[in-house]
């Protein structure tokens, strides 16, 4: 009997790393930061960036909101430079975080690790994609340590309605996007808040809420990457947060 098992332990064993060597594979290819992100990732007069092992910190004129940015699944997460420094520069701090492979899953518990180190009176987290995705997942558990999300390109999985209180989300995506999927998103849309603001951005894709390039599958913008992410910032500034 020992030998059948023995047998159908290692056959297991030769899978599992099979499977773990190909994810790595697949991991190790990602989306890179483009040159003006990796200059955006550098400190100025206006918004002070601090890189430690997790995040990236833009410290910009507001001191009382800050923004936890969760990136997209296997992208770089100083590709989010520009439009975290935009954001920063308008008043609400941003964090920008790694994720470990580039795939916030791994990484989910990241935002209750910059709480215990910063203190904001509001806080906000969000993402773009897959890393909105499971900010999102993230938010459900602990809605009592958050004003809202922002979402760019992504959507919710669990509810975002706090039992008592409020919780704001603003949720924008591109109306040439071919990457995110609107069957779930729209099913996304059952657990938002009652008053949730959803922003079409016309001409905008999926990739350039990042600085990355074109991603596969994805429509072709009619607008710039800048003009995509100003408008971003300005839907935000619309909230009216307290800087």
């Amino acid at each position: 009997m020992r030998k059948p098992i023995k047998t159908l332990f290692r056959i297991l064993s030769a899978v599992i790393l099979t499977l773990l060597l190909i994810f790595l594979i697949y991991a190790s290819i990602y989306y890179g930061a483009d040159r003006e992100a990796r200059l955006a990732a550098s400190s100025d007069q206006t918004v002070k960036v601090t890189h430690t092992a997790h995040y990236l910190f833009f410290d910009g004129p507001g001191t009382k909101t800050s923004y936890i940015f969760y990136p997209g699944g296997k992208v770089q997460a100083e590709a989010y430079a520009p439009l975290m420094r935009k954001i920063a520069s308008r008043g609400v701090d941003a964090f920008l975080v790694n994720m470990p492979l580039r795939f916030a899953f791994f990484g989910m518990d990241r935002a209750g690790e910059i709480q215990k180190e910063y203190h904001y009176d509001h806080w906000y987290i969000g993402g773009h994609s897959l890393g909105g995705a499971i900010a999102c997942s993230y938010a459900s558990k602990h809605l009592e340590d958050f004003d809202g999300a922002i979402l760019l390109a992504s959507y919710p999985t669990a509810s975002l309605v706090p039992a008592s209180g409020s919780f704001r989300v603003l949720s924008l995506y591109g109306s040439e996007d071919g990457v995110l999927n609107m069957d779930s998103f729209q099913k996304g849309r059952d657990f938002m808040p009652a008053d949730y603001r959803e922003i079409k951005i016309e001409g905008g894709n999926h990739a350039q809420f990042g600085n990355y390039g074109r991603q596969k599958g994805d429509g072709k913008a009619l607008i710039s990457t800048a003009d995509q992410q100003n408008r971003v910032v300005e839907e935000i500034a619309g909230l009216d947060l307290p800087s």
